[in-house]
């Protein structure tokens, strides 16, 4: 706005300058002529040659005039007025001034007063410290040059004044203008402020996952429908209401699911403890049984196995969802890792499986056996998408207010498209990735959900030849030590 409002007065004193200076300048020029015209006759044919000077030379090279005849000011000439009479190389000049005041030296601005066209128009000339004079030169009946000249101190003095007046006035205009204009816009704008605010607040909140609600709106007066800026906040209120809504049905929803897998979870287990049970005292009766019914029992009992690990994983899982409280004790993550390590390898004798321990124990608060689960689930995902001979180092590091558990396979990797959804519930692996066993998918998304509800996180960054995954718990509680008595 100010931009357009500083080009507007630009305009218009540019158009104020421009016209102010043709009408000053034609005024000036008419005066000029006036004053040209009465010029000739302040020479008095009848005034004697100076008499300080050379008689004139006689017949030379046709010069009628007399050089050296000084010109007179006839009456009406105003003060300040220029006469310069032009004969031969001789040039006299004399300014029309106040009675008492010298005549200046005018000798340098011969050559400029010569150069001024007969019957060409005015012109302007700097004259020293007389200032610039508008000038008109005539030739006069004996041969003879006269320019006439009117100052242009009064008049260059009246653009100068209106020029600046403009340009103060401009200026004066624009700062005013920014700043009652910012004022004015910040007040008009003051709605869209707070709807920003409401806005931010609301993008600040976790949408994803959990009941949400969203208490913030936009005020009652910021939604005018008789204003553009009411008519945003209105919209934005409606639309909050609708994401409200959806984010309630979807929490709905969400906890039907879990409470449907966590009642489902709890009322298999039985059946399957059962269907174990049967299966294992048959194998183990002693009865003589043909080899097919055997071999069924077997894989009914492998299969009641296999389920009820899903099962159990599946009630952690919305039991982690349903924000059920962890156990909170001090626990040294360094024995666990060599429990947990010790174990790998003897379940999984074909990896090379290494430690990287610091030389002192390393303590994390929270529940031994949910993070013991996080640790065995990592290694059981190294050794099963890994082929044999693969090295699998296990780290424990701590770093400031953090304690960083990390994991580290020589493996193919996982899959560029994968790898952003290894942690959701049943992401598997495709067929790139060898696998000894079978896999339910829920490992690494109960490691994501048991380290998360200690307040940590777990990353994987992998290429071809390297996989990492990254827990990191929040470090022990330091105490501060006691203050000299």
């Amino acid at each position: 706005m100010l931009t357009l409002l500083a080009a507007a007065c630009l305009v218009v004193g540019a158009t104020t300058a421009i016209t102010l200076h043709d009408a000053l300048y034609g005024r000036i020029d008419a005066q000029l002529d006036a004053a040209a015209t009465r010029a000739p006759r302040g020479f008095d044919p009848f005034l004697p040659a100076y008499p300080t000077l050379p008689q004139p030379p006689t017949g030379g090279a046709g010069v009628d005039c007399d050089p050296y005849r000084d010109p007179g000011f006839p009456s009406g000439q105003v003060i300040g007025t220029l006469a310069a009479r032009i004969c031969g190389a001789e040039v006299s000049v004399r300014v029309l001034l106040d009675q008492g005041e010298d005549q200046p030296d005018l000798s340098a601005f011969d050559r400029a007063l010569r150069a001024v066209p007969v019957a060409g128009g005015p012109r302007t000339l700097d004259l020293g410290e007389l200032g610039d004079y508008r000038v008109v030169a005539q030739r006069l009946p004996d041969g003879a040059v006269l320019v006439t000249g009117l100052p242009l101190a009064d008049t260059q003095a009246t653009l100068y004044l209106v020029v600046g007046t403009v340009a103060l006035v401009t200026v004066t205009v624009l700062l005013l203008v920014g700043i009652a204009g910012t004022a004015l816009v910040r007040r008009e704008l003051r709605p869209l402020s707070a709807m920003a605010a409401t806005a931010g607040r609301v993008s600040e909140l976790r949408l994803d996952r959990g009941e949400v609600v969203l208490p913030d709106r936009v005020d009652v007066a910021d939604t005018d429908p008789g204003t553009e800026v009411g008519r945003v906040g209105a919209a934005l209120n409606r639309m909050l209401d609708h994401v409200g809504h959806a984010l309630a049905a979807r929490h709905a929803s969400e906890t039907q699911v879990r409470q449907f897998v966590a009642d489902a979870s709890h009322e298999l287990r039985t059946p399957l403890a059962a269907i174990r049970g049967y299966a294992e005292l048959s194998r183990r009766s002693g009865l003589a049984a043909p080899p097919e019914l055997a071999h069924v029992l077997r894989r009914v009992e492998s299969e009641a196995q296999r389920m009820t690990l899903l099962v159990e994983d599946l009630l952690l899982l919305a039991r982690l969802d349903a924000g059920r409280p962890l156990e909170r004790q001090p626990i040294d993550l360094t024995m666990l890792v060599v429990d947990a390590v010790s174990d790998a390898h003897v379940t999984s004798p074909d990896h090379d499986w290494r430690l990287d321990l610091p030389p002192e124990p390393v303590t994390v608060v929270g529940d031994p056996a949910r993070l013991q689960q996080v640790l065995v689930n990592l290694l059981a995902n190294a050794h099963t998408h890994t082929p044999e001979g693969t090295t699998v180092t296990v780290a424990v590091a701590v770093e400031p207010g953090t304690v960083v558990l990390r994991i580290v396979d020589t493996g193919p990797g996982i899959p560029a498209e994968l790898l952003p959804h290894v942690f959701e519930r049943f992401a598997r692996g495709d067929s790139s990735r060898s696998r000894a066993a079978g896999s339910t998918g829920l490992g690494l998304a109960i490691v994501h959900a048991v380290v998360t509800a200690h307040g940590g996180t777990v990353t994987v960054d992998s290429v071809p030849g390297r996989t990492e995954f990254t827990v990191r718990l929040p470090g022990p509680p330091t105490s501060e030590p006691a203050a000299d008595r």
